[in-house]
C-alpha cells in the first residue's frame, strides 16, 4: 500500500469516527447546559466557592465571572511554579524563574500551552498534574462556557441574561470533560502510554553519556491535553514522544479527540438555537476548510523534489517514521486549525508551503473547527460579519437568527477580527526592529522571519505549538508572548460576551421573502469565503515575507 493510499484511508477512518461521535455527543452538550439540575458534586464545588448556579448573570457579571476566575488561575499557578522546589513529588527540580513561571501560567490558563522549557526536565509530578492538567481542564471548560454564552444570545430575546457562569464551568468539567477523559485516557494506556509516578531512571548511554527518563501522569494529561484543544506536552518532543503517542493507532485517536467537541459544538448550537440547520451550515463551512487544508498540506508534503524526496517518499524532515507524511501532515493541520498546539513533528522541518498553512491556519482564527468553544464563538463572529456583508451587497439591514445586526453588534465584531492579528504583527515588528530578540534566531532570512511571526501567530491566537528553531526561553519572548497570550485569549471574551448580550435583548425580527436564508449551502460558502478574504488581506504581506518567500525560492 501506498503512503498516499495509507493516508487518505486514515483520514477517511477519521472522517467516519466523528461522524459517528456528532450527533449523541452534540446533543447530550445541549443538554447539559440546559439542564436545571445539578448532581450532588457539583452542589458541593458550588458550596465550596460559594457560587449560586440558579441566578442568571447579565454579560458583564459573566464577564467578571470569567476574569475573576481566570486570574485567581494565573496567580495560584504562578505560585505553584515559584515554590517547586519545596514542593513533594519535584523530582529534584528547582523553582522556575519568574519570567518563565509567569509565561507558563498564562500559557496554560489561556489555553495556549506554549512551553518555554523543557517539560521532563522542569516540572514534577506536583506542578504537571496539580498545576498543569488542572489548567487544562478548566481552560477548556471556560471557553466552552463563552460559547454556550454567546450561543444563548442568539437563543434568548428581551432579556440580557446570559446563564450562570460558576454553573457552565462546573457542568462542562464534571459532566463532558472528565468522564470523555476517562475513557481516553484507558485507551491510550491500551495503546502504550504510560501512567505512573515515577522518579528518574537511567536508562542507557547516549552519544557518551548517560540517558535519563522519568514517568508520570502521562497518559490521563495527554488525553485532556488533546480533548480541551489545550496543547502543550509531558516531554519536549510532545505527541512526537512514543511515552506520549506510542503509535499510528494512538496518533489516529489523539487527532479524534482534537476535533471531537469543537466539531459537536456546531450540533450543540444549532440545537439550543432551535434549527439543526443553522448548526449544519456552520458544520458545513468548517469541514470544507479543514478538508482543504489537510489535502492541500499532504499534496504539499508528498510531492517530490528532487532525489531525496523521491527516496524518502516525500518531505520526511522532521517527521516520525511511525507516523510518516500522512499522520504529520493530518495532525498538523488539526493542531494548527485548532487551539491544540500539540505536535507530532516538527514544523519548521516542513516545507516552505507546509508551514505556511500550518500558520495561515492559524491566522484564520482557529474556526475549522477551532478550538473548543472559541472555535464556536469564533465561527459564530465570522458568521455575523458574513451576514452584514451580504446585507451591503442587497440593501438590506442584515439579519441573523432573528437577530438584526446593527451597529453595536458590527463594531463588537470589528474589534474580536482585528485584536488578534494587531497582535501578531505589532509583536512581530517589535522583535524583527529590536536587535536582541533576532538573536534567538536560529535560521536568517525567510526562514528565520517565520520563525518569529509563527511563535506570535500561535501566542495570540492561543495555540502553543512552536516552529522550532527559535530560542523562545529569554525575558523578552517569555514576557511579550505571555502578554499576548493573555490579551489574545481574554480580549476577545470581552466583545464576545458583550455581543452575546446585546443580542440577547432584542426582540426576534419576523423572516420575510427577502431574509437571506442562513442554513444553505450558498450562505456557507459565502462564509468560507469572507473568511478566507479577511485573511489574506491581514497577513498576505507578513506571510509573503515569510513562509511564500521560503516556499517559492524553494
Amino acid at each position: 500500500m501506498s503512503p498516499q493510499v495509507a493516508g487518505l484511508l486514515q483520514l477517511t477512518a477519521l472522517i467516519a469516527a466523528l461522524a459517528l461521535a456528532y450527533r449523541p455527543l452534540g446533543d447530550y452538550m445541549a443538554r447539559v447546559y440546559s439542564s436545571e439540575k445539578n448532581y450532588r458534586p457539583e452542589k458541593w464545588i458550588y458550596k465550596a466557592i460559594g457560587a449560586n448556579p440558579a441566578a442568571e448573570m447579565r454579560w458583564p457579571a459573566y464577564l467578571r465571572g470569567v476574569l475573576a476566575f481566570s486570574a485567581v488561575s494565573v496567580l495560584f499557578l504562578y505560585l505553584m511554579q515559584r515554590v517547586q522546589g519545596s514542593l513533594p513529588g519535584s523530582l529534584g527540580f528547582s523553582s522556575i524563574d519568574p519570567d518563565q513561571a509567569f509565561n507558563t501560567a498564562a500559557s496554560f490558563v489561556a489555553n495556549t500551552n506554549w512551553q518555554s522549557y523543557y517539560g521532563e526536565q522542569a516540572m514534577g509530578h506536583v506542578v504537571q498534574t496539580g498545576g498543569l492538567a488542572v489548567q487544562n481542564f478548566l481552560s477548556a471548560a471556560v471557553g466552552m462556557a463563552v460559547a454556550v454564552a454567546l450561543v444563548r444570545g442568539f437563543a434568548r430575546t428581551r432579556t440580557g441574561e446570559l446563564g450562570n457562569f460558576w454553573a457552565d464551568l462546573v457542568r462542562g468539567t464534571v459532566r463532558i470533560l472528565i468522564p470523555i477523559s476517562v475513557i481516553g485516557a484507558i485507551v491510550l494506556v491500551a495503546c502504550g502510554a504510560i501512567q505512573n509516578f515515577s522518579g528518574i531512571h537511567q536508562v542507557g548511554q547516549f552519544m557518551g553519556g548517560t540517558q535519563e527518563w522519568n514517568g508520570g501522569g502521562v497518559a490521563s494529561q495527554e488525553v485532556i491535553k488533546e480533548l480541551g484543544t489545550n496543547g502543550g506536552g509531558y516531554f519536549n518532543a510532545n505527541s512526537a514522544h512514543p511515552f506520549e503517542n506510542p503509535n499510528p493507532l494512538s496518533n489516529l485517536f489523539e487527532i479524534f479527540l482534537i476535533l471531537l467537541i469543537p466539531f459537536a459544538l456546531t450540533r450543540t448550537f444549532g440545537r439550543m438555537v432551535g434549527s439543526l440547520k443553522q448548526g449544519y451550515a456552520i458544520l458545513g463551512a468548517m469541514a470544507v476548510i479543514w478538508i482543504g487544508f489537510t489535502a492541500l498540506m499532504m499534496w504539499t508534503e508528498f510531492a517530490h523534489r528532487g532525489p531525496a524526496f523521491e527516496i524518502a517518499g516525500g518531505a520526511m524532515e522532521g517527521k516520525e517514521t511511525r507516523f510518516g507524511i500522512a499522520g504529520s501532515s493530518i495532525f498538523a493541520v488539526a493542531t494548527t486549525l485548532t487551539s491544540t498546539g500539540a505536535v507530532n513533528s516538527f514544523h519548521s522541518s516542513y516545507t516552505g508551503f507546509g508551514g505556511g498553512i500550518t500558520m495561515l491556519g492559524m491566522q484564520l482564527g482557529e474556526i475549522a473547527p477551532g478550538g473548543v468553544g472559541s472555535g464556536l464563538y469564533g465561527m459564530l463572529i465570522m458568521a455575523i460579519i458574513a451576514v452584514f456583508i451580504a446585507g451591503l451587497m442587497v440593501g438590506r439591514t442584515p439579519e441573523y437568527l432573528g437577530k438584526k445586526i446593527g451597529t453595536r453588534q458590527i463594531k463588537l465584531a470589528a474589534c474580536y477580527i482585528l485584536v488578534t492579528p494587531a497582535l501578531v504583527l505589532g509583536f512581530t515588528a517589535v522583535a524583527m526592529a529590536l536587535p536582541t530578540p533576532a538573536d534567538s534566531m536560529t535560521n536568517s532570512g525567510a526562514h528565520g522571519f517565520s520563525e518569529i511571526l509563527y511563535a506570535y501567530t500561535s501566542g495570540a491566537n492561543n495555540n502553543g505549538s512552536a516552529f522550532a528553531g527559535l530560542n523562545a526561553d529569554t525575558q523578552w519572548f517569555n514576557t511579550t508572548i505571555g502578554i499576548a497570550m493573555l490579551l489574545g485569549r481574554f480580549l476577545p471574551m470581552v466583545f464576545v460576551l458583550a455581543l452575546a448580550g446585546s443580542l440577547a435583548e432584542q426582540k426576534p425580527v419576523p423572516e420575510t421573502a427577502g431574509t437571506l436564508r442562513t442554513d444553505k449551502p450558498l450562505y456557507a460558502g459565502l462564509l468560507v469565503g469572507t473568511i478566507l478574504i479577511i485573511t489574506g488581506l491581514t497577513y498576505f504581506p507578513a506571510l509573503a515575507l515569510g513562509p511564500l518567500a521560503e516556499g517559492l525560492a524553494s
